[in-house]
């Protein structure tokens, strides 16, 4: 049977830490009060998301042979099909380090075996794709029948990836990388850049402001629910899995932005990408 979703794209071991009194300048040393270690990454994120929504999903990435059975897992371990997962010999699985705090993150990555990762995807209904364009990618799996969203993360969002944006029917920017694709700086002026440029769907994160898209030529924006922030890590991967959940469930995009909101806000509860991520029943006492 296939799965709801495969996410693909570069997978990370995540070390959060927190709690720092103070920033070292070189030669000296700061102790964090706390830390996490947590499976990490736009694909990774999103897949444990929707798998705790009760979607079928499964993971397309790379990890290191020597250290990336605790990251398969993990995975598995929440309900994701890692099948789809290569280990990669002589290289270490991609790490970051999250330094953290209620307002922000700062990220210091080495990208390991995701350089090595090969695309091989199949027996999905849906690919969430979760690192820079890859044409040739997006094309066969359109001719496939699968539909596709992209997040290209930061490093991945210069214009010449507004190329892509016709081969995928759902793709989430944040406020920045909007930005940086289109020169535009209000919100609604960048969704109609994306509009222009024959993107088929937009949505766009604005952060502690929620999210926005075009419904019918129509700006629609949802402010996110209050929380008291621990940790951002993953929020906007967070909101790709509420969003997604919904949209695939053929959901009218005021209850996709609602529930993509929800499940982005809650999840920045506590550290890490997905420790904070809602339960049903969370859920449901927002969504009434």
């Amino acid at each position: 049977m296939a799965l709801d979703v495969i996410a693909a794209g570069e997978i990370y071991i995540d070390l959060v830490m927190s709690g720092f009194d103070h920033t070292p300048g070189p030669g000296e040393e700061a102790f964090a009060r706390e830390f996490r270690r947590e499976a990490g990454g736009g694909p990774v994120i999103t897949a444990l998301g929707l798998a705790r929504l009760g979607r079928s999903t499964g993971i397309a990435g790379a990890v290191g042979a020597e250290d990336g059975a605790w990251l398969i897992e993990r995975l598995a371990r929440g309900g994701v099909d890692v099948s789809r997962v290569q280990c990669v010999p002589d290289e270490f699985t991609a790490t970051t380090f999250v330094i953290t705090d209620a307002s922000d993150r700062t990220f210091f990555t080495y990208a390991g075996a995701n350089r090595k990762f090969k695309a091989h995807i199949e027996g999905a209904t849906h690919l969430h794709w979760a690192a820079p364009v890859d044409c040739s990618v997006f094309e066969r799996i359109r001719a496939s029948g699968m539909t596709i969203s992209l997040d290209i993360g930061f490093a991945g969002s210069d214009p010449s990836a507004l190329r892509a944006l016709t081969l995928v029917d759902l793709f989430f920017p944040n406020e920045i990388e909007g930005q940086r694709m289109t020169g535009e700086s209000d919100p609604e002026a960048i969704l109609r850049a994306f509009e222009q440029a024959g993107a088929r769907g937009v949505v766009l994160k604005l952060g502690a402001r929620g999210a926005a898209t075009l419904a019918d030529g129509r700006l629609l924006h949802f402010d996110p629910p209050e929380v008291s922030p621990v940790d951002t890590t993953g929020a906007g991967d967070c909101f790709n899995a509420g969003y997604l959940h919904a949209w695939l469930a053929g959901k009218p995009p005021e209850e996709c932005l609602r529930l993509g909101n929800i499940c982005g806000a809650l999840s920045t509860r506590a550290l890490g990408g997905v420790a904070g991520f809602p339960t049903a029943e969370e859920i449901d006492c927002l969504l009434k």
